[in-house]
């Protein structure tokens, strides 16, 4: 078995459905056959709740996993996918990291010994281009980036691109920009089709076919703990997650 492929997510502006979609996205690689692992990096712990898992009550997280060395299989959980767990600690690893050799590269360590085990790893990060974000992206093949379809959405992108370069060529030279993917796409609006129409002029063929557009699904899942694939299996939310899911599997 050829080691995973690792895809993180990332945006610094909040609220693009960067969670959902790693959520999403994983749970659509699993369905079609793919074992996958999500790992949390957000202090907010929303992947960890969108699995109805407490990130209150944790006696082990991805926090303690990157600062304490523990193996990284002390914080899996199984659930519709396997989930390395996230904590509010996670705010405090920033601080905790900055004094260690090495610290940019202290999730690839800890993914190394589990990378055989798992077709796909996706990571969702925090809402900044920070030392956890960098930890993803230096641990990563592949970048996803959800960009809410906006203007002011997509000024950052950008910054996010000059970090990519730059983690390119100090620390990780393999990694790159999958693809960019439109999210709370209400096509109703003459502002939402012109940014669209904004982002393929721009990035071409590295814009997603697939459309994530907003629904209420995407509110409701998490309340049960549970994707949208599995709460709404047949809503075009879970379909635009299938064919996200294709597109990342066979290209565009």
């Amino acid at each position: 078995m050829s080691p995973a492929t690792i895809i993180t997510f990332a945006n610094q502006k909040g609220g693009v459905a960067k969670t959902t979609t790693a959520l999403n996205l994983a749970c659509a690689l699993a369905e079609s056959g793919h074992k996958v692992l999500c790992i949390d990096m957000d202090p907010q712990g929303n992947l960890t709740m969108s699995q109805g898992i407490d990130p209150e009550d944790l006696p082990c997280s991805i926090f303690d996993v990157l600062v304490d060395g523990i193996d990284i299989r002390e914080a899996i959980y199984k659930r519709e996918i396997d989930i390395a767990v996230g904590s509010i600690d996670l705010a405090g690893a920033e601080i905790a990291l900055s004094s260690k050799i090495g610290r940019e590269r202290a999730l690839s360590k800890a993914i190394a010994p589990i990378r055989d085990d798992y077709d796909f790893i996706c990571i969702d990060t925090p809402p900044s281009l920070g030392l956890l974000t960098i930890n993803a992206l230096t641990a990563s093949n592949k970048v996803i980036v959800p960009v809410q379809c906006e203007y002011l959405s997509m000024r950052g992108l950008a910054q996010l691109q000059s970090t990519v370069r730059m983690i390119k060529e100090d620390l990780n030279p393999s990694l790159e920009i999958e693809g960019i993917l439109p999210t709370l796409v209400d096509t109703r609006t003459l502002h939402a089709k012109e940014a669209l129409e904004l982002l393929e002029e721009h990035f071409g063929d590295r814009v997603f076919a697939s459309r994530i557009r907003k629904t209420v699904r995407f509110a409701e899942a998490p309340v049960r703990g549970m994707s949208v694939l599995k709460y709404d299996p047949t809503g075009t939310a879970a379909g635009a997650y299938r064919a996200l899911a294709e597109e990342v599997l066979h290209g565009r």
